[in-house]
């Protein structure tokens, strides 16, 4: 069956090579290859001036040195050829073929030993929450699609985790950094550079091995903001920018770079928003939102415990039923497939964002929560609060020749709105915000940074804002078209599969309440909203300022990736 596939292969490489390689050339090449002469092979394959025949060449050469067992050398080849179609086609080829080495490991046993002696009814195979993949955030989702979040230290005791081990992390971190090779991804670099389209050769030759991306491509080689996108015509390549280094996980197990904490961006975002700008409307976001029925059945609550003031001990009661009244709240995602770890990190975002504004989660030294800001002598009535993320940009500035790109702006903010209810639980936009939900939101976008250390998940989400607007403006600009790029590993139709886990569905309902002191009155607020993220305006030619200054010509004519040895797919 292997034998045959590779010969498939050869043969189909043969019949392309009919038709584009010299009648002379074409007998002496497949001798050579017959003969298992690979070296003069590869030289003669190497010699042709045109491209596609050299591709297809150098195709064939790996096919024969894959029949042969010759493992490296087949991967080797493989690297010299220009064209991705090509290239994915030869590597497709090679993913289940255990040539050249000894039987792969297989987990199956090991997974089934562990599911069978450790809470055996808790494994998702038979009806329970459980799960042996991994996945680094501070929420999780049970086998129903139930988001819950994590049970961790008090707020206190985890920032004084977070500070100690970023302490101690940086006392080794300052002495030993400049120590590290320069090939060293967990280096410290002000401005990290990464070839888009040599990172996807390189995943995709470790996927035909069997590999996943290792640690450092994972995880865009440390890489904490994006900054700036360079365009290489000549090179035909995208190189993304931005500040990089050292990386570790955190007290909930998010990766975080040690000098400062902020999450470091991942592959798997970077593809999910890539295939959504091409393949999609180019617009992702999620939502959390009280049911109708859910609604309705609160406001009845209220009414019914409306007529008098709380009597002491009544208010745990009383919420409790307004709780029960509303039930769990219905979790969407569009855009982008549910299951990635991008829908999650944008779902866990807006729900940890809603709870710091019901005062369920500490906030920041200038964020305060929703009921911090109500004047006692004017309460509102019981209405749903809307807060949703969405893009900070101020703008995209480029070169004139319109080759390089800078990101400005702090990447996401909130936006507000009160919404009324009908008798029948109906939510009515009005388009407005009372004083104290416009002040949590203008805050809470005013202090994001600071709020973002303290909990990295939200500057997870700008960076995944960072991602979809570099995804948009390669789409904008046409790039894979002018390119070549055929995006046959990251693309829409790619062969790389992103982590997928259990899609989130619904979540306990957001609710809390607070009795205002002076007149004994006690009020209750819900909340819904979302994540919103549009890009494609951001990158329309009329709003890309024109930087003047050159800083950014000069950085991007800083050592391009033609410059670069096979294999190197990042640099500073």
């Amino acid at each position: 069956m292997l034998l045959a596939r590779i010969l498939s292969l050869s043969l189909a490489v043969t019949a392309m090579l009919a038709t584009s390689v010299g009648a002379q050339d074409r007998p002496a090449f497949e001798d050579l290859l017959a003969a298992g002469e690979f070296g003069p092979a590869a030289a003669a394959a190497q010699g042709q001036n045109d491209p596609a025949t050299r591709d297809q060449m150098l195709a064939q050469l790996a096919a024969a040195q894959a029949q042969s067992g010759a493992r490296p050398a087949a991967f080797a080849t493989s690297y010299g050829i220009g064209s991705d179609q090509v290239r994915g086609d030869v590597v497709r080829g090679f993913r289940d073929m255990p040539f050249g080495g000894g039987p792969e490991a297989d987990f199956t046993q090991l997974i089934q030993l562990i599911q069978s002696t450790i809470a055996p009814t808790s494994w998702a195979e038979v009806g329970g929450p459980g799960s042996i993949e991994e996945f680094r955030s501070g929420v999780t989702v049970d086998t129903s699609g139930l988001l819950s979040r994590l049970a961790v230290q008090d707020d206190a005791s985890l920032v004084a985790l977070r500070r100690q081990a970023t302490a101690v992390q940086l006392t080794s971190h300052s002495a030993a950094a400049s120590a590290l090779p320069k090939t060293d991804p967990r280096r410290t670099s002000p401005l990290r550079k990464i070839s888009l389209r040599r990172l996807e050769q390189e995943v995709q030759l470790r996927a035909a091995e069997g590999l996943p991306p290792d640690d450092a491509q994972q995880c865009l080689a440390g890489l904490t903001r994006m900054q700036y996108v360079f365009f290489y015509p000549e090179e035909k390549d995208i190189v993304l920018a931005g500040p990089a280094g050292e990386w570790r996980p955190d007290a909930e197990g998010r990766l975080v770079n040690v000098a400062n904490g902020l999450p470091v961006m991942h592959l798997d975002d970077l593809v999910v928003v890539l295939r959504n700008a091409f393949d999609g409307e180019g617009k992702f976001g999620c939502s959390i939102t009280p049911t109708q029925d859910g609604l309705k059945a609160a406001k009845e609550v209220g009414e019914k415990w409306s007529a008098a003031p709380l009597k002491p001990g009544q208010k745990d009661r009383w919420l409790g039923e307004m709780r029960d009244a509303l039930g769990k709240q219905d979790i969407t995602v569009d855009g982008i497939d549910p299951r990635t770890r991008t829908a999650l990190a944008i779902v866990e975002a807006d729900y940890r964002m809603k709870c710091v504004g019901m005062g369920l989660e500490k906030g920041v030294l200038g964020v305060q929560s929703y009921f911090d800001h109500i004047d006692p002598a004017h309460p509102p009535k019981f209405d749903v609060l809307r807060w949703w993320f969405t893009l900070n940009y101020q703008h995209l500035t480029s070169t004139p020749e319109r080759d390089a790109f800078e990101l400005i702006g702090p990447g996401a903010r909130i936006l507000s709105e009160n919404e009324r209810l009908n008798d029948q639980g109906e939510r009515i936009h009005t388009g407005q915000s009372n004083a104290p939900t416009q002040q949590f939101a203008d805050d809470f976008t005013k202090h994001f940074a600071a709020i973002s250390a303290k909990y990295p998940v939200y500057g997870e989400l700008r960076n995944i804002f960072d991602l979809a607007v570099v995804a948009a403006l390669i789409k904008q600009q046409d790039i894979a078209e002018l390119y070549g790029w055929q995006m046959t590993h990251f693309g829409p139709k790619g062969d790389y599969q992103p982590w997928l886990g259990q899609a989130p569905k619904q979540v306990e309902t957001i609710v809390n309440s607070r009795t205002l002191s002076d007149r004994g009155r006690t009020i209750v607020a819900g909340v819904s909203g979302g994540v919103s993220c549009d890009p494609r305006s951001l990158v329309e030619p009329s709003a890309i300022q024109k930087d003047d200054y050159g800083l950014m010509a000069g950085e991007r004519r800083h050592r391009q990736p033609g410059t670069l040895p096979r294999g190197v797919w990042w640099w500073d």
